[in-house]
């Protein structure tokens, strides 16, 4: 499920010492670009991508780790769109989600995601970063959430504040027509050939067992990490009560962006709003 490409680097980033291995040792100069493919905790290659921040800021600065939505990966133009948004703020890991793209193995749509991320937090921190920030996409959004939680209390795998955009807050949701084609790109063979020939995107053909901790679930165990929710009026695929569900579950700690006019993920996400979460990461991730 996870060979690895020929001619690439597979690093680990979490083995028994839960320490990575970066391509790039902190001591090392880090204003140059990196790609390379890191390894998983449960071995599947993940295409990464490194890009430095604006020249002339310190080096424990702010990075940004980029989690695309379902079908996207590192080089699709609205990943490379969002990445050059943040890059005027501070550094940009984007990464192919297991399935996606470059990356090995299968899409498990949302689960052994956070496998993906957490390696990718790690690599980031491998260049120095104090701070890192996750920023998740639509599927990415709910990655984010789950993996906040459940690396809350990992000093390399971990984030310091969190922005989940366009995030489903509990599963299974069939409530608006592009939910239910996706439900059925993901659970039938059928949808699966398409998927993994029309969009790029290989799709595992296993439920989940046992079902992933839940978005809404994730959100109280992420404080104090601060964390911001932003959802679009017109998203046609998670109506407005998924973000006020994720808000109110965040309490305090969490902060609810309502876009007027904004549909739905990278596609509805316009520069000034793409400015506005960089400044919100600026100030707040510490």
């Amino acid at each position: 499920m996870s060979n690895r490409p020929p001619g690439h680097v597979a690093r680990s980033t979490r083995g028994p010492a839960n320490r990575p291995h970066p391509e790039t040792p902190r001591e090392a100069p880090r204003r140059m670009p990196a790609r390379t493919f890191l390894r998983t905790a449960d071995g599947v290659p993940i295409d990464a991508v490194y890009e430095p921040g604006p020249a002339g800021r310190d080096p424990s600065d702010l990075v940004f780790v980029v989690a695309h939505g379902f079908t996207g990966d590192a080089d699709r133009p609205h990943v490379r769109r969002i990445a050059a948004a943040f890059a005027r703020h501070g550094a940009v890991v984007t990464f192919s989600f297991r399935g996606h793209g470059a990356s090995g193995g299968r899409s498990t749509v949302g689960d052994r995601e956070v496998l993906d991320l957490a390696a990718a937090v790690a690599w980031a921190r491998g260049f120095g970063h104090a701070r890192v920030v996750t920023v998740g996409f639509s599927m990415g959004g709910s990655v984010v959430l789950r993996h906040a939680a459940l690396y809350a209390d990992d000093d390399v795998a971990g984030t310091d504040a969190v922005v989940s955009v366009s995030s489903p807050a509990r599963w299974y949701y069939r409530g608006t027509a592009p939910m239910r084609r996706l439900h059925w790109l993901v659970m039938r063979p059928a949808g699966r050939l398409v998927g993994r020939y029309g969009l790029r995107t290989r799709i595992h053909h296993r439920d989940w067992d046992p079902v992933p901790l839940s978005p809404v679930e994730a959100v109280p165990r992420i404080a104090p990490r601060p964390l911001l929710v932003v959802h679009g009026d017109r998203d046609g695929y998670f109506p407005l009560d998924h973000p006020r569900m994720l808000a109110e579950a965040a309490g305090d700690h969490g902060e609810l962006w309502l876009e007027p006019g904004m549909g739905h993920a990278e596609n509805a996400s316009g520069e000034a709003l793409l400015d506005r979460i960089g400044a919100w990461a600026v100030a707040r991730a510490g």
